[in-house]
């Protein structure tokens, strides 16, 4: 048996295109983009034409064809940015256009799928509820089938890239009992008459914009129903188990950046006249980070591996994202404690990755649910 801990040259190459990207382009769009909490929606054709939008999808299908450690290394390096930027990326290129690609029609892939990748429609997944929590089960949200289509009524919280989407996936229960296969996603163009959608205010990841949805009675087509099939549960199960371990490389990108900070301040800033890092207290401390990030680094990696070997199930992908977000929150806050009064100014972007990190310990299933599943997989009924 042989290990390989090294990048592939295909993988230095997405890195360095990503990371050229991110300086020369991205990064001076950040900090308007977080003070007016508006997202520039021009940069998706950018990443369209670079390929970053389609990075794990077949060529055939208009993606890149590479594989899910590529993915991770993309959101890694957006992450290292602006979370916010490469929240906005995963809520389209994952969640909004995976299920369309793992079992939408040939038509659906063509209308929806294709134009995603190539960042001329903006994609996102209606799921979480007012009401439901991490309960995806006693969703509330419901579809009436009727002449021609569906009518949807219901509610939806926390919908990323929904104030400017070209188009939502939209789970809905379309029979009446608490079961998987009652649970159906639709593709839902906006706008729609029976949308309303009320932006809403963040502390964290704040230019990547969410949405409260109120739907009542929105049509939507048959040929809107993903897969034209009933019961597509499982599609929103395997999608969330796959994103977990992406945003768990997210987790990494913002763990790094706050490090980073940290450790520039202290080779930078002179405390009665030594370097604050010769300070045994800050030396403990950012090893201690530096120790974190590389072990929660690797287990990201090994999740990507996994998902690429076809191996990946949802005990060990809920492993990769509770290491590596609860990583990101105690790294990004120590790093504001390094900084001192300086780790809460804006000028200094520590404070910022920390409200966004926090955001991961909560998104794609919360800690407590991630030791749920965990715990299940050791034979416990948590």
């Amino acid at each position: 048996m042989s290990l390989n801990f090294s990048f592939s040259s295909e993988h230095v190459a997405v890195r360095d295109t990503v990371r050229r990207l991110c300086q020369d382009e991205l990064a001076p769009l950040v900090f308007d983009a977080e003070e007016t909490e508006t997202f520039p929606k021009h940069v998706f054709k950018r990443w369209g034409e670079l390929g970053l939008l389609g990075v794990r999808y077949p060529e055939a299908d208009g993606g890149s064809g590479l594989d899910k450690i590529s993915d991770c290394i993309v959101r890694e390096e957006l992450s290292y940015m602006s979370q916010a930027f490469a929240s906005t990326w995963s809520a389209h290129t994952h969640l909004g256009i995976w299920p369309i690609w793992k079992t939408g029609t040939p038509l659906q892939k063509e209308r929806f799928l294709k134009p995603a990748l190539a960042g001329e429609k903006v994609a996102g997944f209606g799921l979480s509820e007012p009401d439901g929590g991490s309960n995806v089960r006693a969703m509330k949200t419901r579809a009436e089938k009727v002449e021609g289509g569906w009518r949807l009524h219901g509610s939806k919280l926390y919908i990323t890239n929904a104030p400017f989407a070209d188009f939502l996936l939209v789970a809905a229960r379309t029979r009446p009992e608490l079961a998987p296969q009652s649970i159906s996603l639709f593709i839902v163009e906006l706008p729609n008459a029976g949308f309303e959608i009320s932006k809403l205010k963040k502390e964290g990841i704040r230019s990547s914009e969410t949405a409260l949805i109120h739907i009542d009675g929105a049509f939507v087509p048959d040929d809107c129903l993903l897969g034209e099939a009933e019961g597509t549960y499982p599609v929103i199960l395997e999608s969330l188990s796959e994103n977990r371990v992406g945003v768990a490389a997210n987790a990494i990108g913002m763990a790094r950046a706050a490090f980073d900070a940290a450790l520039s301040f202290s080779n930078d800033r002179i405390v009665a006249g030594k370097r604050v890092g010769d300070y045994q207290a800050i030396a403990h401390k950012l090893a201690e980070m530096s120790a974190q990030i590389e072990a929660a680094r690797w287990l990201v990696y090994y999740g990507a591996w996994c998902v690429d070997q076809g191996t990946l199930d949802a005990a060990m992908a809920a492993r990769v994202k509770l290491v590596a977000s609860e990583t990101a929150v105690s790294v990004s806050e120590q790093a504001i404690r390094i900084l001192g009064g300086a780790g809460i100014m804006r000028e200094y972007p520590v404070g910022r990755i920390h409200r966004d990190a926090l955001v991961y310990v909560i998104g794609e299933g919360t800690s407590e649910i991630q030791k749920n599943i965990i715990a299940r997989s050791l034979g416990f009924k948590p």
